[in-house]
């Protein structure tokens, strides 16, 4: 039980990226008064919560519905959150020196609520986490309350964002950022190990 909260917060955790979404925060929301920075903070947790939870009850139906079977998409996913933690160890996402949205775009929706943490690897976590052939629904249940739990901490983050940051600097967010790719990585790679071995036995 401890193993398992603890995989599924660190998977959780290193796909939504609270620092990531830090380093995004601080320049889209530079000129916006410090009153309305949480209020911006609020809503793009609340867009991506929204988000995630809905993968995270109806994503593998979906896949059941359009033919998917959940192990290939274990594997696709294990791949993709594998580029992924590449581009967190590389520096290619988005980084915190991009332009922001235009003017009459809500910044909370883009980029912070999508991609930043509603992101295509948090998505992904979330349904392979919840494989209803694999988890109970009480393991199911825990998952959900550790989304939730790193989605508190994004708020956290971003509500301390103005002393966060210049504490830690562009210098500390990009060193945290590439130490969460490198714990991604790992977890990409136990995850497509298990595919491969849920496609072996399911043939056997």
């Amino acid at each position: 039980m401890i193993e398992q909260i603890l995989r599924d917060f660190m998977m959780i955790l290193v796909t939504i990226d609270p620092i990531g979404t830090l380093s995004i925060f601080v320049p889209i929301t530079g000129s916006t008064p410090e009153k309305e920075k949480f209020k911006v903070a609020k809503r793009a947790v609340l867009f991506a919560g929204i988000i995630l939870f809905s993968f995270l009850v109806v994503g593998q139906i979906v896949l059941s519905y359009i033919g998917v079977n959940l192990v290939s998409f274990q594997l696709a996913g294990g791949i993709v959150l594998f580029i992924f933690s590449l581009q967190m160890i590389f520096g290619t996402v988005i980084s915190p020196n991009e332009k922001g949205p235009e003017p009459d775009h809500d910044p909370a929706i883009f980029p912070l609520a999508i991609p930043s943490i509603a992101s295509p690897g948090s998505i992904m976590a979330v349904v392979l986490l919840t494989d209803n052939n694999i988890h109970s629904y009480a393991d199911q249940g825990i998952t959900a309350l550790m989304l939730l739990l790193v989605l508190l901490i994004t708020l956290l983050v971003l509500k301390l964002a103005n002393p966060i940051h210049r504490f830690i600097g562009n210098a500390g967010s990009n060193i945290m950022i590439r130490v969460m790719g490198l714990i991604l990585a790992a977890l990409a790679t136990q995850q497509i190990i298990e595919g491969i071995t849920n496609i072996i036995d399911y043939q056997s």
